[in-house]
């Protein structure tokens, strides 16, 4: 035994000696005395490490007020009168081995008996029992009220402070004035400004990630050198009104929430009409929705009649309950994860913070404890990964193409219901209509001794989408029971949840009975339809899959339970033949019918992996994020240091949770959200935030290069300010929470318009440029590279919106994905529009790192390797577009090489070739091609820098 043994133990026996020769710790006659019985353990055993020399996990033993807060893991050490709960029992009780304490030997079991009796007779501590817990505020600057500055009265750049020869006489918007104060502490100014082809290019790209043709190059370059300014003004105005900024500035986005079109698990499956949610935000950049809006409507977009936005909730990655398996412990787990995605995507996009840091303890760095996060969890408890029919105004362009085919398929359904039943099939489920009838009870029998159901439902003519079998209408069901799946039961097959968790009986071909099912309701019902389906979920959430088993059942017959107790058959295989036979017309308008559906699954309203809803449960702060170890139950609640209440009573529905959780998002109060999409407005205006980390406002962040310039930017969008709309001659409608107003602003200032060739005495200061003194040049995205190819050949299919177009493979479940075409004419969309597939390489743009959406990509990384040039050199995409270049060059040069080579020079540069480029090239076409010269274009920075 060591010496550190030998004192535990001797300590121990002397403590021990002490208890037993109380004759109150005997018999538990006398109440605890804290000074005399309980002050002496905590000053021995745990003071060292949990008082005010040092405090591990955050936690103190020296007061009874930081008993009642807890520490790191989010729950009170002690609960006075509960000698059950409380951190501080369950670490001397040793019931958990990842929390023992003192950890190198436990206490005596009567030292906790004294602890336990201490708690469970009020937790008495004399002259503290009156303290109450004090939250500290933190003084870190993001958490602090947005005030909005004074904007400065900048001086002169050719002032003495500052060098002379560069820049103008003062700045044009209030963005430089603070921009100059700034600069003239270094002694700099701006730079000259950038010549008008430089300059349409840059807010071109800037705007909609498309170059200026050379035509516009030419009529922009003649009309600025008559008036710059108005120029100018005009140009901005057209391009933030073109549709093509909404799919620059979706992408942004997009980015940032790590919107992909696959799970990212090992199956990695396809998340069927995902893409409803990016045209969302593609319109709604385009439409100048207010950010406040925006925002609101992705959080509770079915309190909106928005609800193909809440596809932002479920953009990021997550693991299907199908690779997750039936273990019950691996499915809590794998609920906690996929909450842990939701949480990150809010935190990281609208408040800049590391929400998920708290997961498991309080935030190390920032005023976000392990409460809020599960406070926050308990917010989206009604939010599952999958799909729904997204909730539509009637405004909404799907609602009213839906309006008109539905009027189509209602017309042919008329008609049908004269002729007998019959059955559709919606991709995901089929339905079999007959004539309503009102019954107590419907019965479904089926062929064969093998029925696998993940849901049915029984729907009638008072509500269309209204499932009157569902379990929670007090339907009573029966069923064969033979053979019944104990891992798929019949509860299964009315609970509301699609997928593989339904019903599966098995009869014997020994039997006499086939499977059936039977329904009753609680009043008689009228109903004309049901409504079934194996597996709706890998039909309306993954698509494209190889043997997939889409109808696992037969049916025999349907029948209902007449007045007079006798069942009644309305529809069945044969009676659809029978009324075959007998109308001649009847399969012409199936064939038309099934028409419009197919039509309906694609233009109207669909179910789209936007978020399923489900019932919340209950929300427990869970012990370093497991949810085997359950703490105290949280309610609804968003970030305590910024006014977290909700004003929500525990039984709120999800939709009121996260409805009240939007406003307090976007409310004035929250300093966090103006600031973060300021910051990130910026970043992808200039390259580079105010905040350079700008998913991160935290303390572990970077602290703002302009602080002043960002809390007037935040304040501006919230409230244009009449000096701002001054600035740019009115061209802002003044609307409050406006991107495209600040958006303007930025690419109107003289910070932006000014060049970006470098000088000797910025760069003595400034080698970043993160002061601006000059416009940073910096690469450009994927996305714009390649659709700038596609437009320079001339066939770019501007397009909104729509399906994704696929470049890979249809591949079976546990399969990889595997490029297929990813150059030829169905891919000459805008790349926005390829699939977004997660670890997937696309073997071309993911060099020029492309995201592959499984981590938070608030500003992507910026590579240079040799895989970039050569696939700007050798791929198949590249050799494709470049002959089509030269072609479209010959084709309007008449086919003269040298005229040739300058418009590919025009097409691609949007300038004339320099005497010497034009005699180099003019041999290398010579002794190659043509499409030769335009792939060492495509490879030059010019290209592939913004200017």
């Amino acid at each position: 035994m060591n010496f550190k043994s030998i004192a535990t133990t001797l300590r121990n026996t002397i403590v021990v000696f002490a208890c037993l020769s109380s004759t109150h710790a005997l018999h538990g006659e006398d109440p605890i005395d804290f000074e005399r019985d309980i002050l002496p353990i905590f000053n021995e055993s745990c003071v060292d490490c949990h008082g005010p020399e040092e405090q591990e996990s955050a936690f103190r033993v020296d007061s009874r007020v930081a008993l009642l807060q807890g520490g790191d893991y989010g729950e009170p050490a002690i609960i006075p009168g509960n000698d059950r709960e409380g951190l501080l029992l369950k670490a001397i009780a040793y019931t958990d081995s990842d929390l023992e304490m003192p950890p190198d030997d436990k206490l005596a079991d009567e030292q906790i008996n004294l602890i336990r009796r201490w708690v469970k007779e009020g937790a008495y501590w004399p002259g503290q029992m009156d303290d109450k817990i004090v939250r500290e505020k933190s003084d870190h600057w993001s958490f602090q009220p947005v005030v909005r500055p004074a904007v400065p009265r900048a001086q002169s750049p050719n002032t003495s402070t500052a060098k002379p020869n560069h820049g103008t006489t003062a700045g044009r918007t209030p963005i430089d004035a603070f921009l100059l104060e700034r600069l003239e502490e270094e002694g700099l100014g701006f730079s000259d400004p950038a010549d008008p082809t430089s300059l349409i290019r840059r807010a071109s790209i800037v705007l909609t990630g498309l170059p200026p043709s050379p035509e516009q190059t030419r009529d922009f370059v003649n009309d600025y050198a008559v008036d710059s300014d108005a120029a100018y003004a005009e140009l901005v105005e057209r391009l933030l009104a073109s549709p093509h900024f909404g799919e620059r500035w979706a992408q942004h986005w997009l980015d940032v929430i790590r919107w992909a079109e696959t799970n990212g698990s090992e199956s990695n499956m396809y998340r069927k009409n995902a893409w409803i949610y990016r045209d969302y935000v593609i319109r709604s950049f385009n439409e100048d929705k207010p950010y406040d809006q925006f925002l609101m409507d992705q959080i509770a977009g079915d309190s909106f009649k928005q609800g193909d936005a809440t596809g932002y909730l479920v953009s990021g990655p997550h693991v299907p309950l199908a690779t997750v398996g039936r273990e019950p412990t691996a499915r809590r787990q794998a609920r906690a994860d996929r909450m842990d995605e939701i949480l990150q995507t809010v935190g990281a996009s609208a408040l800049g913070v590391t929400i998920g840091c708290a997961r498991c303890h309080n935030h190390k760095f920032d005023p976000i404890s392990i409460k809020d996060y599960y406070s926050m969890a308990a917010v989206f408890e009604d939010i599952e990964f999958g799909s729904r029919f997204p909730e539509f105004g009637d405004d909404h362009p799907r609602r009213i193409r839906g309006k008109e085919l539905y009027r189509e398929i209602n017309q042919h359904r008329r008609e049908l219901r004269e002729m007998g039943p019959w059955e559709e099939d919606w991709t995901g489920y089929r339905e079999w209509h007959f004539p309503a009838v009102t019954t107590n009870s419907i019965r479904i029998k089926f062929n064969g001794y093998f029925v696998r159901l993940d849901e049915l439902e029984v729907l009638g003519t008072a509500k269309l989408n209204e499932n009157l079998a569902d379990a929670s209408r007090g339907v009573k069901v029966d069923y064969s029971e033979a053979n019944t799946s104990p891992n798929m039961p019949i509860v299964n097959v009315n609970d509301g949840i699609y997928g593989n968790d339904g019903w599966m009986v098995s009869g014997t071909k020994n039997g006499k009975e086939k499977p059936w099912i039977q329904f009753t309701f609680e009043a008689p019902s009228e109903i004309n339809r049901i409504r079934l389906s194996t597996n709706r979920e890998d039909y309306l959430e993954t698509d494209y899959l190889q043997k997939l088993n889409k109808q696992m059942y037969d049916i025999q017959s349907i029948e209902v339970l007449a007045d007079d107790g006798q069942w009644t058959e309305v529809a069945s295989p044969k009676q659809f033949a029978q009324s075959n036979k007998q109308h001649s017309e009847r399969e012409s308008i199936l064939r038309d019918l099934h028409a419009a559906i197919d039509l309906a699954n694609e233009e109207g309203p669909k179910p789209s992996f936007v978020g399923r809803r489900i019932r919340p449960s209950q929300t427990y702060i869970l012990s370093r994020g497991s949810p085997e170890n359950p703490g105290a139950e949280v309610f609804p609640a968003a970030l305590a240091e910024l006014g977290g209440d909700l004003g929500l009573s525990p039984g709120a529905s999800g939709k009121e949770r996260r409805k009240a959780f939007a406003e307090w998002i976007v409310a004035p109060e929250n300093p966090l959200t103006a600031r973060v999409i300021a910051n990130r407005l910026w970043h992808h205006v200039f390259g580079k935030g105010i905040v350079t980390t700008t998913a991160d406002f935290g303390a572990a962040g970077a602290t703002p290069t302009h602080p002043e310039l960002l809390d007037w930017l935040a304040a501006e969008l919230v409230a244009p300010s009449e000096q701002a709309l001054q600035s740019v001659a009115g061209a802002s409608d003044g609307k409050k929470w406006s991107m495209k107003h600040l958006i303007r602003l930025m690419v109107m200032s003289d910070a932006f318009r000014q060049s970006s060739t470098p000088r000797a005495d910025g760069i003595a200061v400034d080698a970043g440029s993160a002061l601006l003194w000059r416009f940073p040049p910096r690469r450009v995205e994927a996305e714009v590279i390649r659709d700038s190819i596609l437009q320079a050949s001339a066939v770019l299919d501007r397009g909104l919106g729509g399906r994704s177009f696929r470049i890979h493979n249809v591949k079976e479940r546990y399969a990889q994905w595997e490029i297929q075409d990813n150059y030829g004419p169905p891919t000459w969309r805008r790349m926005i529009y390829q699939e977004r597939m997660r670890r997937v390489d696309d073997q071309m743009f993911t060099a020029f790192d492309f995201p592959d959406c499984g981590q938070v990509q608030a500003k992507r990384p910026v590579s240079t390797t040799p895989l970039q040039a050569l696939n700007l050199m050798n791929s198949d995409f590249v050799i494709d577009q470049s002959k089509r270049v030269a072609q479209r060059a010959v084709a309007e040069s008449g086919g003269d090489m040298r005229k040739g080579i300058v418009r590919c020079f025009d097409l691609l540069l949007t300038r004339e070739p320099s005497v010497d480029e034009l005699q180099a090239c003019y041999q290398l076409a010579e002794q190659f091609d043509l499409s030769l010269v335009c792939r060492t274009i495509m490879n030059t920075n010019e290209f592939a820098f913004l200017p």
